[in-house]
């Protein structure tokens, strides 16, 4: 059995801020260092009902604990670009999974062959998962024990608490509705994904790929071609989940838009990416919203029942991003 599968998770990205004179090239180590343990809680004794409480790792990506079959908890990084639920080969070994076939996971620099096993009794928040394909990835690229991917997050709402530092997944009347939130965007489904077709940047008409498993933004050839200025930029080495390196220039874009929603000086690497032909984004502008970009709201959520990515801005005046609503928001 064989099976074509995207995952975006663990893509790592130079953190760099504009500068002055900007050097030709900056790179990333080649592997995240070894994920820390978490406590060895009793599975009865993790946080109640479906919100769990989420940790940053290096990269500033969000992870749960889980527990497989009763053991754990293991942590495991919510991944709103990943079509499919992922396991390390070290925790796969030690939990002696079966293997059942192999896939073709593309990352943002690669595509690669890897084994299947069979994951049951998947455990977060109140919900047991069985019958998972999961592809085998190496820790030393994912960054965590594993990745929950679209299959495991379908007519859920994930919200991402910023400022508390909490995942909370559960349908969105439980998770307090569209309460707090100052822009509501209608967005398209496309291979699981929720796709934004009506951002802008710069001008460029953009679609938007939400990316919690994603550190950086990163945006196709087609956005590079459209936006004046987007070349002979610094140099940027990244690394994906098959641990394959891909080099990409930074820009600085002056605005990106979505619907009432602005943010300034946003970085945007360009690299030629299998990822984007994978999403069928290959041909119009587009870009992977990572979560340096996220991070700058208090609240994001991701609601895949309704087709809906909701944005609760920071108080006040704009913050040191330029994170600012332009006028009452609208619905696209």
């Amino acid at each position: 059995m064989s099976h074509w599968i995207w995952a975006a998770a663990g893509m790592l990205a130079a953190s760099v801020e504009p500068p002055a004179a900007p050097p030709t090239s900056v790179s990333e180590p080649a592997e995240l260092p070894k994920p820390a343990t978490l406590p060895t809680t009793e599975p009865s004794l993790l946080p109640p009902d479906d919100i769990v409480e989420g940790r940053t790792d290096y990269y500033d990506r969000m992870t749960v604990p889980v527990t497989i079959s009763g053991e754990g908890p293991f942590r495991f990084m919510i991944d709103t670009g990943a079509q499919a639920t992922v396991i390390t080969r070290g925790l796969s070994e030690k939990l002696k999974l079966p293997t059942i076939g192999s896939a073709v996971v593309v990352g943002m620099g690669s595509r690669e062959d890897v084994e299947l096993v069979q994951l049951d009794g998947l455990e977060f928040a109140d919900r047991t998962l069985g019958d998972i394909a999961a592809p085998l990835l190496e820790a030393r690229n994912v960054g965590a024990d594993g990745i929950l991917g679209l299959d495991s997050l379908q007519d859920m709402r994930v919200m991402i608490d910023f400022r508390s530092q909490t995942i909370a997944v559960n349908d969105a009347s439980a998770l307090g509705g569209n309460s707090g939130y100052e822009i509501i965007v209608r967005a398209r489904r496309k291979l699981g994904r929720l796709i934004i077709a009506n951002a802008t940047i710069d001008g460029v008409r953009t679609a938007v790929v939400i990316d919690t498993g994603a550190q950086s933004s990163f945006g196709n050839l087609k956005l590079q071609k459209r936006l004046r200025g987007a070349r002979n930029r610094v140099e940027v080495s990244s690394q994906d989940v098959n641990g394959a390196v891909i080099i990409g220039k930074r820009h600085y874009a002056k605005r990106f838009q979505i619907q009432g929603l602005q943010l300034n000086n946003m970085p945007i690497t360009f690299a030629e990416s299998p990822a984007f032909a994978a999403l069928g984004l290959s041909e119009r502008p587009a870009i992977i919203m990572g979560m340096r970009d996220l991070r700058l709201f208090n609240r994001v959520a991701i609601d895949f029942e309704k087709r809906q990515v909701l944005f609760d801005l920071p108080t006040g005046s704009k913050n040191h991003r330029g994170v600012r609503q332009q006028f009452q928001a609208t619905r696209l």
